[in-house]
This record gives C-alpha cells, structure tokens and sequence, in this order.
C-alpha cells in the first residue's frame, strides 16, 4: 500500500517524463489488483458472531452489502420550539 501511494505522488507531481508515468502506471495497476484480491480474501474469512434466539452462540458467514446510507435527516432550527439540542 505505501508503494502504490509513492507511486501516485510521483505520477500527480508532474516531474516524471511520460515513459515513466507508463512504468509507474503499471507497476501501480499491477498493486491494485494484489490489493483487491488480498481484500477479497480476506473477506470470505470474516465470520460474524451472533447469538440465536436461545442465547446460545451462532457463527454466520460474512455477507456484504451494498446498500448505500440513508440520508442524513435535516432539522430546520427554526421549527424547533425546544431548547434542547436534538442529536437524533
């Protein structure tokens, strides 16, 4: 990971002659996938830890999602007619 960060300091510096960057740009593609598949792997390792209904311990497999975030809600401070600060 630090080479491949060294790697895109060199080729946003804007120093490097264009063989180069193409030398660069390889070797660091060439770390991105070593990267993706160590997380890949790394990721049909994690097992979750969970307890059934009868408090006794279960062992799930790891599944990820893909669902993006829910949005942040908005509170307009002009409705609000309570002075305390609402966190949630």
């Amino acid at each position: 990971m630090d080479r491949l960060e060294k790697i895109v300091e060199q080729m946003e510096s804007g120093k490097l002659p264009l063989e180069d960057l193409i030398v660069r740009y390889e070797e660091g593609m060439n770390l991105v996938k070593i990267c993706q598949e160590r997380l890949a792997y790394a990721e049909q390792k994690i097992e979750i830890i969970a307890r059934n209904s009868a408090g006794e311990t279960v062992v799930k497999d790891f599944e990820p999602t893909l669902e993006p975030a829910a949005p942040a809600k908005v509170i307009d401070e002009s409705e609000s007619t309570n002075d305390e600060i609402s966190l949630f």
